[in-house]
């Protein structure tokens, strides 16, 4: 782990990193770096992560739940858990359905409102940040449910793989249609109960508004805003420290049936690719089949993954984001894949 970190941090703009490891039962955390660069503050266990898209991994495992609950089936149509009528949510007469939200196959768009998606075209312009903030500065779900009339859906249903964080707005939706109560809410009674995390959520109370990880926006020196608040939040607004991410790993190994539910491959899109309720599944020659998602904000960036061959999984993050972050992260954690998968092979 401290050799990832050190590999990670000799990246130009990073300057700090927190590892969270489960392996064979063991939990394994490290915080290297400073937060803010030349003021020798390193992460720690309380710092709280903005996590990303891998929040979206939390709404699949809802939706499993709520599958083995009998309260739902992945090919309900998504028009049985709206407000108002979408006829424009189909294409060549099939509905949008669960499935292909959770696939990122319906055709949504990546994000709305529609503008969003030509902001972030251009991610690393350093005014990137600012234009998030304004177009999210009065979006709540009533600006949303008007812009889901615009959508339109072109091409066939559950085929063509289209990454749509709108698209995961709409599970949240259904599930607090399904459950009858705010999607954080049913968030939080899961993960307390099911892994007794008690330290993840979408927003920050103002008492630990001082926990929070400043971070940085491609190579801009100053400290960036945090990700603006979406609808529903569950397409990238979970905050997380790293204990809680160990014990969502942790989770993530076990057998717990909405777990099971939540890693079956629903689609396959290519040999080493497929897809999962919201987890994309790669096969590999050292790694076997293995679970991962990438979560980036403008502000930090971070890969999980889970390896059930090794019983291992892995939650990396840094406080900068840039085009280069994810690819500098994938390079280091090799030194943690191969160090286990030399240990594997000794036994």
């Amino acid at each position: 782990m401290h050799q990832t970190a050190t590999t990670l941090l000799q990246s130009k703009l990073l300057h700090a990193t927190s590892i969270a490891v489960v392996y064979r039962g063991q939990e394994f955390i490290l915080h290297q770096g400073e937060l803010e660069t030349g003021k020798a503050n390193p992460p720690n266990d309380t710092t709280l992560y903005e996590i990303g898209s891998v929040s979206k991994t939390f709404a699949g495992l809802l939706l499993a739940n709520a599958v083995l609950d009998g309260k739902a089936t992945l090919d309900d149509p998504i028009q049985k858990y709206l407000p108002a009528a979408y006829p424009n949510l189909q294409s060549q007469g099939q509905p949008v359905r669960l499935r292909h939200l959770i696939t990122h196959t319906s055709n949504m768009p990546g994000m709305l409102p529609l503008q969003v998606n030509t902001v972030l075209q251009d991610f690393t312009a350093h005014a990137t940040p600012a234009k998030l903030n304004a177009a999210y500065a009065n979006y709540g779900q009533p600006q949303f449910w008007q812009d889901l009339h615009t959508v339109n859906i072109n091409g066939p249903l559950g085929k063509d793989y289209a990454y749509s964080s709108a698209g995961t707005e709409l599970v949240a939706h259904a599930l607090e249609t399904i459950y009858g109560m705010p999607y954080e809410v049913l968030l939080t009674q899961l993960l307390a109960r099911e892994a007794g995390m008690h330290d993840t959520r979408l927003k920050i109370a103002a008492q630990d508004a001082g926990r929070l990880a400043p971070g940085y926006h491609s190579d801009n020196p100053v400290i960036t805003t945090p990700m603006p608040q979406l609808p529903w939040g569950a397409a990238g607004n979970l905050k997380s420290t790293m204990p809680d991410m160990a014990k969502y790993l942790r989770l993530q190994l076990g057998t717990h049936p909405a777990v099971v539910e939540s890693h079956k491959p629903l689609l396959r899109f290519q040999d080493d690719f497929s897809i999962a309720y919201f987890w994309n599944i790669g096969t590999s020659r050292q790694l076997g089949t293995h679970y991962v998602h990438h979560g980036g904000v403008p502000r930090a960036q971070g890969y999980a993954y889970i390896v059930p061959q090794y019983q291992l999984g892995v939650y990396i993050i840094t406080n900068q984001s840039g085009d280069a972050t994810a690819g500098a992260m994938e390079s280091a954690l090799a030194h943690i894949f191969d160090t286990v998968a030399s240990m594997e092979s000794a036994q």
